[in-house]
């Protein structure tokens, strides 16, 4: 066989030539690498190196849970817009607000607030409860919540202690319908919810006109009288009149703790005897007897002299009627309506019949020593009257009135000895 040149120089380059091009093919691969995948990807499909993949079903993809909302104060908001029902109450939670809850309940803040007798700046608290108004056109109409939570409007000289009593609720039960504790003030126009339970709790007035009232009964006899008018309570009468609580109702033959009701007649001044010596004579109920019996005993373990004794007796029968209320004036509490404001104690202490005794003789044994003043305290006691000794200590808006229970206690300590 012949080779002519032409082939010869084929031969010879034809090896060159598949070097070079396995380096070409070599160089292509390393740019492809450096290509964005989807560039590579479709370069793949288009030359067919690669076939395209089959998309997955759209319906097999899950999508992701929610997460669940915060468990803040509207927790409950999309359930209850459910559901369109809401409750006639609510009790109050940590970091509730009223706009909150009427959010939650699909009411307006300012119903909740006028049904419950607050304002815009009032303030809410754990544990106290909201009446909601009802809603929805189509539901049957409900009760009126104003009917079932009656109310007293707050004037001056009121306290919780007093208004509870005035109305037959236990005093705990009342602090926590409003959401107040024993320390709590309250003022003149507020609006107290009375919460139900209360035997003497009356009934707010019906809105259609109400036939003529009976006739007043007749005043008592021996002084001026007075009628009673909604809203009035024994303790602003007193202070109306210049009386002490206990003064007025034993002029009228009643319990400090009574409930007065619009149309009654009280007696409001003082019969011409009461600036007697002996204007007073009280027998002694268990209750009275009992405390009586502790001022003594107390006085005796002091060294108390008897005309000491005497004082201390005048003194708690003319502030308690000798009794231990939980109420008072302002914030006096207990046998000698002793304030914990101004230092005799806290109101366990001074609702403490023995030591808010050791505290009005005072002396060595003052357990407010350095903070008040009691009897053994004031110098020369010993020859001041009985009004006046009891007036040294006790501090009385009205301290001409001791007096007339000087006879009552000289009594009460015979008999007691």
């Amino acid at each position: 066989m012949t080779y002519d040149a032409e082939t010869a120089s084929e031969a010879v380059d034809h090896p060159r030539r598949q070097a070079r091009g396995a380096n070409d093919r070599r160089r292509g691969i390393r740019r492809l690498i450096t290509l964005p995948l989807a560039v590579v990807s479709t370069i793949a499909v288009t030359l067919g190196i690669a076939q395209p993949a089959e998309a997955a079903p759209q319906s097999a993809k899950r999508m992701p849970k929610p997460k669940a909302s915060n468990d803040g104060p509207d927790r409950h908001a999309s359930t209850t817009a459910s559901t369109g029902s809401v409750p006639a109450e609510v009790t109050v939670g940590d970091g509730d607000t009223v706009s909150g809850i009427a959010e939650r309940y699909g009411v307006a803040t300012a119903d909740i607030l006028a049904l419950n007798g607050l304002g815009w700046s009032s303030l809410i608290f754990p544990g106290q409860r909201l009446a909601l108004p009802g809603t929805g056109a189509t539901a049957p109409a409900p009760v009126p919540v104003a009917a079932e939570l009656p109310r007293h409007t707050v004037v001056a000289g009121d306290t919780m202690s007093g208004i509870a009593a005035a109305y037959g609720v236990a005093l705990d039960q009342m602090l926590s319908a409003n959401g107040l504790s024993r320390q709590s003030l309250i003022f003149p126009g507020q609006s107290i919810v009375l919460p139900p339970g209360g035997t003497d709790v009356a009934a707010p007035a019906p809105a259609a006109p109400t036939p003529a009232p009976a006739p007043a009964p007749a005043a008592p006899s021996g002084g001026e009288a007075y009628t009673v008018v909604d809203g009035d309570t024994l303790w602003d009468i007193a202070a109306r009149h210049e009386f002490q609580v206990s003064e007025l109702a034993a002029i009228n033959g009643i319990d400090v703790a009574a409930v007065i009701r619009a149309g009654q007649v009280l007696r409001v001044a003082r019969p011409v005897a009461a600036v007697s010596v002996a204007s007073v004579s009280v027998a002694l109920t268990e209750e009275m007897r009992g405390n009586a019996r502790i001022i003594v005993d107390v006085g005796r373990a002091l060294g108390v002299p008897d005309q000491g004794i005497v004082i201390a007796l005048a003194a708690a029968a003319q502030e308690s009627g000798l009794k231990n209320p939980e109420y008072g004036d302002l914030d006096s509490l207990g046998l000698f309506q002793q304030r914990p404001s101004q230092g005799w104690g806290t109101v366990e202490e001074v609702l403490d019949p023995v030591r808010s005794a050791t505290a009005f003789y005072g002396g060595a044994a003052n357990p407010n020593a350095g903070r008040t003043r009691g009897l053994l305290d004031i110098p020369g006691w010993e020859s001041l009257t009985v009004t006046q000794a009891a007036q040294a200590v006790q501090l009385s808006a009205h301290p001409d009135h001791y007096a007339k229970w000087e006879a009552s206690a000289r009594a009460w300590l015979s008999e007691l000895g």
